[in-house]
């Protein structure tokens, strides 16, 4: 993946102002790949992190709100070079604008971003980053849950809310949602508690959730409770 000198090591005479430019992006990477400035959740610092795709890095943008999760955190791909010139262009004919925000494991993070990371990167060398890049969609939901009082763990989903883009829309809502359960848990299903979790947005079930920004979440809570009580 790395470029190649295209010059001789025992070639006459002085090195060309071309491949010089190559060794010292070379040098540049070996100091970034030795030297990583290590990446670590909530320090509030608003900058690029190199993530692993593949045997690749790649230089992503952390969403604020979702750059601090111990486990995942949410990025956007970008191309090496933003934001100069060109860079867009050239990252949506790669196919770097065609991935949104995605559920990033911390453990594919190689530090903040370097530009001596930058030949390690698909558009260095001219490569389309893969459809598949092993992070699937950021997005979240809210779920409306009736669990036995047993500790048997049976129980049903009573209302699933998503997608939410952002973890503060979702706990603003929950937020909502957790108030108009309060004191009510054990008494809106017979036998059952009903609690409500925060968790990933499954898209294969996309056709069981309810769009929360289009009704109001709390008379919709109450009104499913309504009908599965008859």
């Amino acid at each position: 993946m790395i470029r190649r000198l295209r010059r001789c090591g025992h070639a006459p005479g002085a090195i060309s102002p071309e491949d010089q430019a190559v060794v010292d992006q070379f040098r540049a990477m070996l100091t970034a790949v030795r030297n990583p400035d290590p990446w670590t959740p909530g320090t509030g610092h608003a900058r690029d992190i190199a993530v692993r795709v593949g045997p690749f890095v790649e230089r992503a943008h952390t969403r604020p709100g979702d750059d601090h999760g111990p486990d995942l955190i949410a990025v956007t791909l970008v191309h090496p070079y933003t934001p100069h010139a060109g860079a867009y262009l050239h990252g949506r004919q790669l196919g770097y604008t065609e991935h949104d925000w995605l559920s990033c494991p911390t453990t594919s993070i190689v530090g903040y971003w370097q530009p001596g990371y930058t030949q390690l990167t698909h558009a260095a060398n001219g490569l389309h980053p893969p459809d598949d890049i092993g992070m699937v969609p950021a997005n979240y939901a809210l779920y409306i849950e009736a669990r036995k009082r047993d500790d048997s763990h049976d129980g049903y989903t009573l209302l699933r809310l998503g997608p939410y883009t952002e973890t503060r829309h979702a706990q603003q809502y929950g937020d909502r949602l957790t108030a108009a359960l309060d004191g009510r848990e054990t008494t809106l299903a017979p036998g059952f508690r009903v609690t409500m979790r925060f968790g990933p947005f499954n898209v294969i079930d996309h056709q069981l959730f309810t769009d929360p920004y289009e009704t109001d979440v709390v008379a919709l809570l109450n009104a499913t409770v309504a009908d599965v009580n008859g």
